[in-house]
């Protein structure tokens, strides 16, 4: 049992005995870095004195073994006795996503035996600080899996020292190498006490260089410790040899780990050391670049259907198999590749990134136009429910959702999530038979209103279109005024009345989702009816007075060209078909998305399993294993222990990632929704449905925030699908991050007739809660409000 080891004796398979920071250093000392010489003391050290104590005052007065002190002292003895820098060595650190920056001790330039040994104790001792204890918690890190190490090294007395990123950590541009310098050690630097000078490597070897402000500088002290020296100190740019041979061993280093590095360095006599490195974390994707304009509009699709970070499981199951999956079976058909297929990067197991798709022609394209023509004249979207394979959809779904998943055995119930998929696979048909005549018809429509200098009504025209999205709102509304008649928001239980409508409501519309469709983690209606009553108690408030618009048809009927009962006649038929092709759209999503629940809680019935076999937490942490690794599992009754660690660490892990991806964006919204603000323009975007209202904002981040908004907001959120239109009915105005003009909220605002901006990247950003601003829906601006 090695107690005590040079670094050179350990690499990244010795994560357990050396932790995160001394399995790198020493890979690093092994593959020729300039790192300071030093030593390890292992974790079996640590387990030899901790003896099941759990406590930071326990190991600050605890003593050694003879053994383990003779080691350590020899170890430092032959690192020639100096000041050394001792810093501990969490065996977590090398969970994806977990950085433990600044989490344990460091303790710099140690002199003597005594210190040394007592600066050992305090390393293990900060294992249980309550900063340390708390970010394991947040990582659903138990305390006893978790061990330490500590990392002697002979101390630099650095001129200039500091952090060097090989991907800039801002925009994600894996091209750039970012180097943060200050005077003396880099401790300064590190613990954020100075403005620190600042360069930017670009790859052909450019430098951008940023001066900092030296506010403090930290230096060993004769005898041990550190000093602080406080007030104005010369700049003093690092040499350009100094910066060359630095970016030049940061590539190096992020090369050899595969991945961007975090590595601290520190610079004496121009002779560059190499101190720690560590995984970047929390960094953003690549910038995508430019994107042509069919990639923006794909992008924005994308984007308003998959507002959260998919799971390993939704990658593997309704993202390829459900709408995303689909729309990329329609377009091929009509001679387009890759239009929603291959956007999504992975890393550890967790998507990091999207990149928005670029659709490739085929010589199929040249036939599209007329397949278009024919199956416009063969399939009619008023008509596409009379469908023979819509009726065997329907009933499909209704027999796998009355099956008992709970009844089921381990092998009948890993079959249902492709079950599910196979339900699915055939409404892409139904799709690329009625999607032509509903294209056709609006455009159709839209040149006809274009030709007569009518086309601000063409939103107007369409908003007539009785969809399952408006049948469900006008359900809504219905249990509204049961809730306002019988008091049964206030009543605990609710009258009888009012449960039985809402159970009623629940088994019409309970499949709808509360945020993606093309996404199977985030809950259904039926999951969460919280989110469903939060629109109740939103609805059964006393709507806005608002002003009816005058009929869209009627306007356009009153034109002078259009006074022939002939000519009426057709352009009524043209929108009827309008309003045709529209409900397709809305009600073959509605219906499409029926399987949705079923496949999501067979995935909880599994996750529900594995819990009780010991892999997982909570069922919701299926989530983060993918269906095929699921489908791996011979008998979870029978499943052996060495497997269940396996998954369990694979499940913990990508969670961990997952976390430290939390606040970091899947792409860079600018990329997508260039600002577009102007003059007195607080926000832009795309005017999506006409008309000014002036209201106090109101920012609703998810369902769970449906029931903050009061009648006459200004309702600002980050996306929307038909779950959130019921909203529309109380908000003066809707102003939303994603989406644009023929998304789900655009077409429901014009049938409520509110002003609509979407796609404005940084409306849940920029706007507060309680801020009075002015929506112009024909500009697509959103000012402050008088």
């Amino acid at each position: 049992m090695k107690l005590v080891g040079p670094l050179s004796s350990f690499g990244r398979g010795d994560l357990a005995m050396a932790g995160g920071k001394g399995a790198n250093l020493g890979e690093l000392v092994r593959n020729g870095f300039p790192v300071p010489g030093g030593f390890v003391v292992t974790t079996h050290a640590y387990d030899l004195v901790a003896q099941g104590h759990a406590t930071r005052a326990y190991f600050e007065q605890v003593e050694m073994p003879d053994e383990l002190r003779h080691a350590i002292v020899e170890a430092y003895a032959a690192l020639g006795a100096g000041p050394v820098a001792v810093r501990s060595s969490a065996t977590a650190e090398d969970l994806p996503g977990a950085a433990f920056a600044g989490q344990q001790d460091t303790y710099l330039n140690v002199v003597g035996e005594e210190a040394l040994l007592d600066a050992v104790r305090r390393c293990w001792g900060s294992l249980f600080t309550d900063r340390a204890v708390a970010y394991r918690a947040k990582l659903s890190i138990d305390d006893s899996e978790v061990s330490i190490a500590v990392v002697v090294q002979r101390m630099v007395e650095a001129d200039t020292a500091g952090v060097m990123f090989t991907a800039n950590p801002v925009s994600g541009d894996r091209a750039q190498l970012v180097i943060d310098a200050s005077s003396g050690l880099g401790e300064a630097v590190v613990s954020g006490l100075v403005t620190p000078d600042h360069y930017v490597v670009d790859a052909e070897g450019g430098v951008e260089f940023t001066p900092g402000r030296r506010e403090v500088v930290i230096r060993g002290a004769a005898g041990g410790g550190v000093t602080r020296e406080t007030g104005t100190f010369e700049a003093e740019r690092l040499p350009d040899a100094v910066v060359r041979e630095l970016a030049a061993l940061g590539r190096r280093v992020a090369t050899h780990f595969g991945r961007p590095q975090d590595i601290e360095w520190a610079c004496a006599d121009d002779r560059v050391r190499l101190l720690q490195a560590r995984p970047m974390t929390a960094l953003p994707p690549p910038p995508v670049g430019k994107l042509n304009p069919l990639q923006r509009r794909l992008a924005t699709v994308f984007l308003e259907y998959m507002p959260t970070r998919p799971y390993p499981i939704d990658v593997s199951t309704w993202l390829p198999y459900g709408p995303a999956g689909l729309m990329g079976k329609v377009t091929g058909a009509f001679g387009l590749r890759r239009a929603f297929g291959d956007f999504l990067r992975e890393e550890d197991g967790v998507v990091y990134a999207f990149i928005p798709p670029k659709p490739q022609p085929t010589a199929g394209v040249l036939a599209a136009p007329f397949r278009v023509v024919a199956k416009a004249r063969r399939y009619d979207p008023a008509r596409w429910t009379e469908d023979r394979r819509f009726l065997d959809y329907c009933a499909a779904v209704r027999r796998l959702a009355a099956r008992d998943l709970a009844a089921m055995s381990w092998q009948e119930l890993i079959r249902v999530p492709r079950q599910a998929f196979a339900l699915v696979a055939p409404v892409a048909g139904l799709r690329i038979d009625y999607l032509p005549g509903t294209g056709l018809a609006l455009l159709r429509l839209l040149v006809a209103v274009k030709l007569l200098r009518r086309g601000r009504l063409f939103g107007g025209l369409l908003s007539g279109a009785v969809t399952r999205t408006t049948e469900a709102n006008r359900a809504l509304e219905r249990l509204a005024e049961l809730a306002r008649r019988t008091g049964a928001l206030d009543a605990d239980p609710p009258p009888a009345e009012f449960r039985a409508a809402f159970e009623e409501f629940m088994a019409e519309y309970g499949h709808r989702e509360t945020v993606s469709p093309i996404l199977v983690t985030p809950p259904t209606w039926a999951d969460d009816p919280e989110t469903v009553l939060g629109l109740v108690r939103v609805l059964a408030a006393e709507p806005p007075p608002r002003k009816e618009g005058d009929d869209a048809l009627e306007r356009l009927l009153a034109h002078p060209l259009l006074r022939s009962p002939r000519r009426r006649a057709r352009i009524r038929r043209w929108v009827a078909a309008a309003r045709a092709g529209t409900a397709f759209r809305e009600d073959s999503h509605f219906y499409f998305t029926m399987p949705q629940p079923i496949l999501r809680r067979s995935l909880i019935e599994l996750g529900r399993r594995l819990r009780d076999a010991g892999v997982l937490d909570h069922p919701e942490d299926v989530f983060h294993l993918r269906l095929e690794e699921l489908e791996a599992v011979g008998d979870v009754t029978a499943l052996p222990a060495a497997e269940r660690d396996r998954l369990r660490d694979v499940a913990r892990a990508r969670a961990v990632k997952r976390e430290e991806l939390g606040g970091v964006r899947l792409i860079d919204h600018t990329a997508v929704f260039p600002s577009l603000a102007t003059g007195d323009a607080l926000v832009a975007g795309s005017p999506a449905s006409g008309g000014i209202a002036t209201g106090p904002v109101k920012v609703i981040k998810e369902p769970a925030e449906f029931g903050k908004l009061e009648a006459g907001d200004v309702l600002v959120c980050p996306y929307t699908n038909p779950s959130w239109t019921p909203l529309f009915q109380q908000a003066a105005a809707v102003v939303v991050d994603s989406g644009g003009a023929a998304s789900h909220a655009a077409i429901v605002a014009r049938e409520y007739g509110i002003p609509a901006v979407m796609g404005t990247g940084t409306g849940t950003s920029v706007l507060e809660d309680g801020r009075l601003v002015t929506v112009n829906g024909d500009t697509g601006t959103v000012t402050e409000g008088a």
